[in-house]
């Protein structure tokens, strides 16, 4: 397989996350806990996106490792209320890291790729965010992350 050196590889860093649904942030903390020795590394609300959620890794990991974001609902009709009606507790997205998502929004746009948001929106700690629609990304939310500096 070749690689078409004219996408912009440099813009994606590494696999961030996946986002897990979850209705109970607290269960499913201590499930990571007891059962694998992972702890929450970061916990916030996000009013916004209508989640409580957990940054769960393991306590000696390196600090670019790839996590699991356990994402609990604020409210039923939030996204991830929506979600756990539909579909139940479970993988709800994947996220990359990019280390410019403008540049990498705009190579997505001209590729006839769609973005859920028109501009980014804050996301964990602080990150700029957006999603790739999942009809764009075979049929996989894709989120996309600009970790805050």
């Amino acid at each position: 397989m070749d690689i078409d050196m004219n996408v912009p590889h440099e813009y994606v860093t590494a696999i961030d996350h996946v986002g897990v649904a979850v209705p109970d942030l607290d269960e499913a903390l201590a499930y990571y806990r007891d059962c694998y020795g992972m702890v929450a590394l970061h916990i916030e609300t996000n009013e916004e996106q209508g989640v409580k959620e957990a940054m769960v890794g393991l306590p000696n990991q390196h600090p670019n490792a790839a996590l699991i974001q356990v994402l609990s609902p604020l409210s039923e009709d939030s996204t991830i209320g929506k979600f756990l009606a539909k579909n139940g507790p479970g993988l709800q997205q994947l996220c990359l890291r990019t280390n410019n998502l403008d540049a990498l929004s705009e190579h997505l746009k001209a590729q006839g790729k769609r973005l859920l948001y028109p501009e980014p929106k804050k996301g964990t700690a602080g990150a700029r965010i957006n999603f790739v629609h999942p009809k764009d990304a075979g049929g996989v939310l894709l989120e996309l992350t600009e970790p805050a500096s």
